[in-house]
């Protein structure tokens, strides 16, 4: 029997494999206004941030100013990209099906971006009434407000809860926010959740028997 009531998903790199494709069209974005980076830099410097603050990373890589529509340009560009090549994380459809806990998502994306992808992936049937965005509440992670609303919406203390992350700011958001939480490190290539998550996990056929514990 598991210790825990309630089970909040990120979605980019948790749920949908979202990460590679979002990173690489703010690489080539970054680049083609003069930043010279790749997709192990995305990975380091962007994953789990708010858009706004990757925005605001790229500006002290070049020489001039970031254009008025890159948001939306990057969200063009992005959301095509993921209708032809978003796929599910691995397992996760089987995962789903099989969880007795109540579960949500919570992610730093605007809601349109979460139900695109969640609908792309086939996953969308199992969240809809339970999204949460950072959208709607204007604050971002590290900031556990994301994971507060959650947690309060679905009817639980954060300390009833687990968290699934993949990013260190999605880690350190769950901490600060006094929840547990289990990183996703799939993904994970320099080994950073480890040293800060309550527990790591690196398939879904492995989470069905963290949450016993």
């Amino acid at each position: 029997m598991s210790k825990y009531k309630c089970i909040i998903f990120d979605c980019d790199g948790v749920l949908v494999d979202s990460e590679p494709l979002g990173n690489q069209i703010m690489v080539d974005m970054a680049n083609e206004l003069g930043a010279t980076i790749n997709l192990d830099y995305a990975y380091q410097h962007f994953k789990g941030n708010a858009l706004k603050n990757c925005i605001h990373q790229i500006s002290d890589l070049i020489s001039g100013e970031i254009p008025s529509n890159f948001e939306s340009e990057y969200r063009r560009r992005s959301f095509n990209l993921f209708k032809s090549d978003i796929k599910p994380i691995e397992h996760v459809l089987d995962t789903l099906n099989n969880l007795t806990l109540p579960f949500c998502v919570a992610s730093s994306g605007p809601e349109n971006k979460i139900q695109l992808n969640l609908e792309l992936t086939g996953l969308w049937p199992y969240f809809k009434s339970n999204v949460f965005s950072c959208y709607g509440v204007q604050k971002w992670k590290p900031d556990p407000a994301v994971f507060l609303w959650a947690a309060e919406t679905m009817g639980f203390q954060p300390s009833e809860c687990v968290v699934i992350e993949d990013s260190l700011v999605g880690v350190h958001a769950a901490i600060s926010g006094g929840f547990d939480v289990f990183g996703f490190t799939a993904h994970d290539y320099k080994n950073e959740l480890q040293k800060s998550a309550t527990k790591t996990f690196d398939s879904f056929l492995k989470l069905p028997k963290l949450l016993e514990c």
